[in-house]
């Protein structure tokens, strides 16, 4: 490159960063403010013949305003910029600038900002022979996001005052930046041909790309950090929640089975005590028989079943309601639970069977000889007697 062309291709204001010179300009109020102000009434981006509506982007969804604002420094350059040049230039996004700004945000690029000052006699050979060279268009195109004003009205004016070109034809290249801030990462003034051009914008690609790309990544990766803490919290939230619902569940169990076991001793006593009132000899028989089974086989279950996880417990339902529990090894058979309820010696308990509900199976007089481990009933087991 000449050392006019450097000259004229510029990055003053001279803050740097990782070595690379740029500089951050604080973006004009007005600017600012008429971006947040057509926010608020819609804003009609169509162009002129409907061109590059496309390029709106989704946070901007379009709105049907009762006034809409009309862009019309944009259109007035584009108009006069095709009239005297041609359609075969940059896509000239007919927006303002923080929208474009925004757009290239999202689209993860630059802009190119170019400020067109009709009566400089630098601006027409440089339209002509480099801006609309087919070369410079492909490129820029490609890898920009374009936005042109005219310098003497509108935001053109209010970023020909921010920036103060010193000559004209001037273009810049623009990062946005943290705040109401935009980084100016090079900027050029006066003519420069399409070749120089394209040097400038590549090596400015080259060089700032990686300052930007880094930010963004580390951006994206702090984006994906935070996603997955939520998804982890969100996580150990709904196992929390699982944790306490089983307790609950347990909880209410065991409150059930304290239930039915004292339903079960006061069932008993009052046995006891009626046939106490009247003890026939066949009846005391009986109940000392009854008694006797019992005492023997808690007392058998006490002394074979010292580790628990040999015990299983048995709940039987009866069709009156009442409910009874009784404690048994792994080992036992099904007979055993038969020779228990018979010892209940329950009135109307005659001939039957046992089912469980869930998965339903049936157990009769072909599953005696079944262990109770054997029969999937360990270590806990809910029966429903069924009077055949």
């Amino acid at each position: 490159m000449s050392s006019m062309t450097r000259g004229r291709a510029r990055a003053t204001g001279e803050a740097s960063y990782n070595g690379i010179v740029r500089r951050m300009v604080s973006i004009p109020q007005n600017i600012i403010r008429g971006f947040s102000r057509a926010m608020g009434h819609g804003i009609d981006l169509m162009g002129i013949g409907g061109r590059r509506s496309q390029y709106l982007p989704s946070i901007f969804p379009f709105q049907h305003p009762q006034e809409p604002v009309i862009v019309q420094e944009e259109r007035a350059f584009l108009a006069s910029f095709e009239q005297q040049y041609g359609t075969m230039h940059p896509c000239f996004y007919e927006c303002r600038f923080m929208e474009a700004l925004k757009i290239a945000q999202d689209e993860q690029k630059f802009m190119f900002m170019y400020l067109h000052s009709p009566e400089h006699p630098f601006t027409p050979p440089f339209c002509k022979e480099t801006l609309c060279s087919e070369l410079v268009v492909q490129f820029i195109d490609a890898n920009f996001v374009c936005w042109a004003a005219l310098a003497n009205r509108g935001e053109g004016l209010q970023m020909a005052m921010t920036l103060q070109p010193a000559s004209f034809p001037f273009c810049a290249v623009v990062a946005p930046a943290s705040g109401d801030n935009m980084a100016i990462l090079q900027q050029m003034e006066g003519p420069v041909s399409p070749a120089e051009l394209l040097e400038i914008l590549q090596r400015t690609m080259e060089e700032q790309g990686l300052v930007f790309g880094s930010s963004r990544v580390k951006e994206e990766e702090k984006r994906r950090s935070d996603r997955r803490l939520r998804e982890e919290q969100d996580a150990a939230y709904v196992a929390a929640l699982q944790i306490d619902k089983e307790k609950e569940r347990l909880k209410n169990l065991h409150s059930e089975e304290e239930r039915a076991q004292r339903q079960v001793q006061a069932s008993n006593k009052a046995n006891y005590e009626k046939l106490k009132q009247n003890p026939t000899r066949n009846q005391t028989s009986k109940v000392k028989e009854t008694l006797s089974t019992r005492e023997t086989q808690a007392t058998d279950v006490a002394g074979r079943g010292k580790d628990a996880a040999q015990v299983t417990q048995i709940l039987i339902r009866f069709p009156n309601g009442e409910r009874r529990e009784q404690s048994f090894l792994c080992t036992d058979k099904i007979q055993a639970v038969f020779r228990y309820i018979d010892s209940l010696g329950l009135p109307g308990v005659g001939n039957y069977r046992l089912i469980s509900s869930f998965p339903r199976k049936v157990y009769g007089a072909d599953q005696m000889g079944m262990t109770l481990k054997d029969a999937g009933l360990h270590p806990k087991a809910s029966l429903f007697l069924e009077i055949l």
